[in-house]
Formats: C-alpha cells, structure tokens, sequence
C-alpha cells in the first residue's frame, strides 16, 4: 500500500466508481482497481460494497477515509512546510557588482528586496574588475558580457544598448556631432580595462559601419568616475543605457546621434554552478529583470535609445 494508492481509494469514495476515478486521475481502469484491491488486502478490510452499476463505501470504509483524507492533507502540509522553509529568502546575500550601474541602479533595488525580506543580509563587492569567486568570497555577479567560462553558470537580465552622451552646455560650447566622422573635434572620456583606455568606438548605422579613434584627456577604470566626468560636462562619452539612464532621464545629459547605434552588449546575474542558484538569487534575477526592462521601455519612449530597448 503507498500514498498513492490511498489517493486512488479517496477518489474512488468521490465518484462512487473505479473507472470514473481513474479517468480523473488520468490512469488505466485496471491500475486504479489495483490499487484499491492492495489497500483493502492491506488494512484486510472491504472498504466498499459493490454492485453492478456502481461502488458504495462500506461500513469499515466509512470509519477509515475521513481519517486516511484528514492524514493526507496533514502530510501535504509537511511537505508544503519543507517546501517553504526551502524556498525562504533568508542568509547572506553576496554580490558583486560594476561600480556604476551597482551604485547607482541596483543598490536601491537590493535596498527593497531587504526591507521585504527581513532575514536577509547583504554583502557587496562594488568593482568593475573581473571576480574570482573563491577568490572574492561572493555568490554572484552582476557584470555586463556572458559567461566566458564554461565551468559558471548565469541568468541573461536583458540586452544593453551603448548610447554617446553629453551635457547641453558641453555641446553649445563644442558642437553637436551629426555624423561619427564629426567627433575627432571632440574630447573623449575613456572607460579602461587593464590600463587600456577603450578609446576606439564604433558606430552602425543600417548597413553602414564606422570605426573613430577618439582623442580625450581624461580615462578610468571605474565606470562611475567616466558617467561623473560626463555629467560635469567635461566631454563626451559612451556609457550604457542603463548606467547613464538616471541621467539621461532627468535631463542632466542627452543621447548624442541616436541614430548611430554604439556597442551593445548583455547583462547577465553569474554564479559559479547551476548548484549555488538560491531562493536568494532567482528572486534578485527576477527584480532585476523587471527593473531593467522598466528603464529600457522608458529610456525608448523618451527617444533616448531610438527605441532599441
């Protein structure tokens, strides 16, 4: 006898019949009779009387099934219990984020999922470098580009268009670019990795292609540094849609030729093994995806991203 067979029985109660149960439970007439017969060999009982047309508990079975149905639902209880206990967002969240979209996007976004989830804690690691997981001692990254190792595993949040920005002031001082070969004129402000200032940028425009080796006099390794120097209005720059996205909003820069798509890449939540995948880190998947694509729709709507989002 299982539980299964038990559920069987109860259905059998329900329709009076074995072939009316086994058609709801979606089984063979014969498995379902089966399962009935090794439940009354078990307890050595008859629970139902039958007859030609259709199937009455007996007295025995009458005893016996509100307490097997009362003992079923508390043991579908038990499991759902273990089942929330599992799925509880509670422990130590760590997380490594870029410096700019971390600090300036995602951490009020963290800041809501704690004030929602009061057993859990928080550790970030705000760094626009490469992690090492064992390393860095964190459980995920939040980081622009796919996996490059085959060994982690990682969530897509969404795509990540690249948009050429600067202040109005900067542009009635120093002219608005209309076509990528206008910006040699111009002062860059470079993103750079390694001490490699990423100072070539390219643009598309339909089937057309352009590559322009921009010259500036201001490059960093932290990303919110580059977006500040932005701002100011100290040059122009590339920055992701959703790192410069607050302030291309509230109008403190503007996207520069809209037109000419810039680099695109994704963002991705990154974990060292589909293993370490916490209730924790499917509901920050989740939030995060949500918000981006919130920002994207918006910064499409406002003609920021020529509707790329």
């Amino acid at each position: 006898m299982t539980l299964e067979d038990l559920q069987v029985v109860l259905k059998v109660a329900e329709f009076r019949g074995i072939t009316a149960a086994a058609t709801s439970l979606d089984m063979q007439t014969s498995t379902a009779s089966a399962a009935v017969k090794r439940v009354e060999k078990a307890l050595g009982i008859e629970l139902f009387v039958r007859s030609t047309r259709q199937l009455r508990l007996s007295g025995a079975g009458e005893k016996f099934l509100p307490q097997c149905e009362q003992a079923l639902q508390m043991l579908e209880q038990a499991r759902q219990n273990i089942r929330d206990d599992h799925e509880a967002v509670e422990g130590e969240l760590r997380l490594s984020v870029s410096s700019d979209l971390g600090r300036n996007r995602v951490m009020p976004w963290l800041d809501e999922i704690m004030a929602e989830h009061p057993d859990l804690s928080l550790r970030v690691n705000i760094s626009d470098s490469n992690i090492d997981f064992y390393r860095d001692s964190v459980d995920m990254a939040l980081r622009y580009g796919s996996p490059d190792d085959a060994n982690l595993f990682g969530f897509k949040i969404c795509d990540v268009y690249g948009v050429l920005c600067a202040t109005q002031a900067y542009l009635d001082q120093h002219g608005t670019p209309r076509h990528p070969h206008d910006l040699g004129a111009h002062n860059g402000l470079f993103y750079q990795l390694q001490n490699i200032p990423h100072d070539v940028w390219t643009f598309t425009h339909g089937d057309q292609h352009f590559k322009v080796r921009m010259r500036g006099n201001r490059s960093s390794n932290d990303g919110d540094l580059v977006r500040r120097w932005c701002v100011a209005g100290l040059g122009i720059a590339v920055k992701s849609c959703l790192d410069i996205s607050e302030d291309l909003l509230a109008g403190r820069v503007i996207s520069v030729m809209p037109e000419y798509r810039t680099r695109m890449t994704e963002l991705w939540l990154i974990c060292p093994s589909r293993q370490s995948i916490t209730p924790a880190m499917r509901l920050l998947r989740d939030r995060l995806r949500e918000k981006c694509v919130g920002i994207l729709d918006e910064l499409a709507q406002h003609g920021h991203i020529n509707g790329q989002g």
